[in-house]
């Protein structure tokens, strides 16, 4: 595969993966982008673009909080838009990944 290939894929799933990553329980960016970075590969850089649109889309809600190490971290907690999205979309993908296992002849 294609490095082109790859990152065209992985920013296809970003927003999956961070709606599934804040389904869990809120969290900050970077630890969203170190979760991203080691499971999918994803720079830190895409991180932060997105975090912005899905906070102006109304999926995600934040707020502040000390830190015991450096300035105030911003937190990001799912919408109830953003958990209907997340539920939505986890079906499109599992929708769409069947039907490509049942092209590729894997089911």
């Amino acid at each position: 595969m294609t490095d082109q290939m790859q990152v065209q894929l992985k920013k296809g799933a970003l927003e999956l993966c961070v709606l599934a990553l804040l389904a869990r329980g809120e969290s900050y960016a970077y630890e969203i982008a170190s979760a991203l970075s080691s499971g999918v590969g994803m720079g830190e850089g895409t991180i932060y673009p997105l975090m912005r649109r899905m906070q102006d889309d109304r999926l995600v809600e934040t707020r502040l909080a000390e830190s015991n190490s450096g300035p105030p971290r911003k937190y990001y907690r799912l919408t109830a838009a953003g958990r209907s999205a997340f539920a939505a979309q986890k079906r499109e993908w599992r929708a769409f990944t069947n039907a490509v296992e049942n092209l590729l002849g894997e089911r």
